[in-house]
């Protein structure tokens, strides 16, 4: 078992997607969805700006498939991109590759007309992967402290991702989330608010 650990920069439910059940990194971090297999944990801490030394997510990969996969099976349908609600609107299935050309879907990582963004579709494209978690633990907004006894082995600030291998300390963390959150979907993306107030809604 091997650790990622990254910051989570921009936390509005999109990389990771936390919704339906299902946690999925689909978009951003290519060299992580490249390197990760099945077993294997991502931890997603707050930025300085948001939520510092706290977590604001991890997932174990249950599963790990291409985008062409993601985009036709129908159990993913959930988190293609509809401009309705916020849920919604963050949808991470946003690629699929025929006849030698990638397409990407009007979503977050396109402009704002819906026109295919060449910047994020280069990067996400990257790596051909989506990792899909059904043991997850997603924070958000709630993003919990790292207890300062695991601090050296997850914090991690600054860009680009380190890797931990499985260690003592790795497990007992592991034990104690597992011990002391309720697996799943806790709490609001932390910008969900902030969009929410920019934009007038409630």
């Amino acid at each position: 078992m091997t650790v990622f650990i990254y910051v989570v920069a921009r936390d509005y439910g999109f990389a990771p997607n936390p919704f339906y059940g299902i946690c999925t990194l689909a978009t951003c971090k290519p060299g992580i969805r490249k390197s990760a297999g099945i077993g294997d944990w991502i931890f997603g801490i707050g930025s300085k700006s948001t939520h510092p030394n706290r977590l604001v997510y991890l997932m174990k990969v249950t599963q790990k498939i291409t985008f062409n996969e993601y985009w036709e099976n129908v159990e993913y349908a959930r988190k293609k991109p509809q401009m309705t609600t916020l849920k919604k609107m963050y949808g991470d299935n946003i690629y699929y590759f025929e006849n030698g050309v990638w397409y990407q879907a009007n979503s977050h990582h396109s402009y704002e007309d819906g026109k295919t963004n060449p910047i994020n579709l280069e990067k996400d494209t990257g790596s051909d992967n989506v990792l899909i978690s059904r043991e997850f633990f997603y924070f958000g907004k709630n993003a919990i402290l790292i207890p300062e006894k695991f601090a050296t082995a997850i914090y991690k600030s600054g860009r680009g991702y380190r890797k931990e291998e499985e260690s003592e300390l790795i497990n007992e963390f592991l034990q104690y989330i597992r011990k002391n959150y309720k697996m799943g979907y806790m709490d609001d993306p932390i910008l969900f608010t902030r969009f929410r107030r920019y934009n007038g809604l409630a």
